[in-house]
C-alpha cells in the first residue's frame, strides 16, 4: 500500500484523540464562516466523516467521497444514529479523487482535507477540485504547513529531520506516510492561475501539534480553554504561520472582485475568530 492508505489503521486507531478532535474543531470552526446557508458540499477524502456529519447536522446537503470502504463503513454505522432528515442530507460515495474528472455537477462548497499531502503532483486534482466549484461558491483545503515543516521535529529534539526539513517539502508523517508539504504562496499562486482567490488563510495545531499521538482529551473546561487559544492563534499572525496544517478558503476571482471589501479577505488579512466559538 501507498498513500494514506498505508498509514490508515493508524489514523482510525488515533480518532478521538486530542490532535484528531483539535483538528477537526478547527476546521470546522474556520470554515462555518465562509458556508452559505443550506449549501450543496462535496467532501473530497471525507474518510470518517466528521465533517459531513456536522454539516449535515447544520442543514447542508453533503456527498461524500472517500476510496475507503472501511472509512465509509466508520461514516455509515455513524449515520444510523442521526434523524432522518440529517442521512436524507448524506450521499456517501466511493472513488478515487483522481477519478474527479469524471464526477458530475458542481457544489456550492467544496472540501479537500489532508489529501493534496498524498499527491506528488497534486495539480490535477486542483484542476479537478476548481472545476467542481460553482460560481460564487467556495473551496477548502487543509494541507501540511510547507512554510514551518521544521516545527514540529525542531520543538521534539530530532534535528536530522528539522534539518531536511529546511531543504524539502517532503517528510515522513505521524502514520509513518511520507507525505509532501504544501507552501501558501505557492498554493496561492496555482490557485489563482485557475481563477482562484484565497479570501482567507488560517493555521491549524498552533500549540497541540506536539502532543502524543494517543494524548487523550481534556475534560470539557480545559478543552474549551484549549480550542479557544488554538483558535486566535491559527487566525493572527506570527502564530498562523508556524501551524503544522494550513487552511485555504477560496473562490473564483471574479465574484470575489464582485463581492464587498468587508465580505472576503485577503491572504494577508488577520481573520478574527467568531466569538462564539471563544
Amino acid at each position: 500500500m501507498t498513500g494514506f492508505a498505508a498509514g490508515e489503521e493508524r489514523w482510525r486507531a488515533r480518532l478521538g484523540t486530542l490532535r484528531q478532535v483539535v483538528r477537526q474543531e478547527l476546521v470546522a470552526r474556520q470554515l462555518a464562516a465562509h458556508l452559505p446557508p443550506r449549501s450543496r458540499v462535496l467532501d473530497v477524502g471525507c474518510g470518517q466523516g466528521t465533517q459531513v456529519l456536522r454539516l449535515a447536522r447544520n442543514g447542508h446537503h453533503v456527498t461524500g467521497l472517500d476510496s475507503s470502504p472501511a472509512l465509509l463503513d466508520d461514516l455509515g454505522r455513524a449515520l444510523e444514529g442521526e434523524p432522518d432528515d440529517v442521512r436524507a442530507r448524506v450521499r456517501l460515495v466511493q472513488d478515487d479523487a483522481r477519478n474527479l474528472a469524471s464526477f458530475a455537477g458542481s457544489f456550492d462548497v467544496v472540501l479537500c482535507h489532508g489529501v493534496l499531502m498524498y499527491f506528488a503532483d497534486p495539480e490535477p486534482l486542483l484542476d479537478d477540485l476548481v472545476g467542481l466549484v460553482a460560481p460564487d461558491g467556495v473551496l477548502s483545503l487543509l494541507v501540511r504547513n510547507g512554510d514551518a515543516l521544521a516545527m514540529r521535529p525542531g520543538l521534539l529534539g530530532d534535528w536530522a529531520a528539522a534539518r531536511q526539513a529546511f531543504e524539502s517539502s517532503s517528510y515522513d508523517n505521524r502514520l509513518g506516510v511520507t507525505a509532501r508539504a504544501d507552501r501558501l504562496d505557492d498554493l496561492t499562486a496555482s490557485l489563482a492561475d485557475r481563477g482562484m482567490r484565497v479570501r482567507a488563510w488560517y493555521g491549524v495545531r498552533v500549540f497541540t501539534d506536539t502532543a502524543a499521538d494517543e494524548a487523550p482529551v481534556p475534560d470539557e473546561r480545559e478543552l474549551q480553554a484549549l480550542l479557544a487559544c488554538e483558535e486566535r492563534a491559527g487566525a493572527t499572525d506570527p502564530y498562523r504561520r508556524v501551524a503544522a496544517l494550513t487552511h485555504v478558503i477560496a473562490g473564483q476571482a471574479a465574484s470575489t472582485r464582485a463581492s464587498s471589501a468587508g465580505s472576503t479577505l485577503p491572504p494577508d488579512t488577520i481573520a478574527t475568530p467568531d466569538p462564539n466559538f471563544a
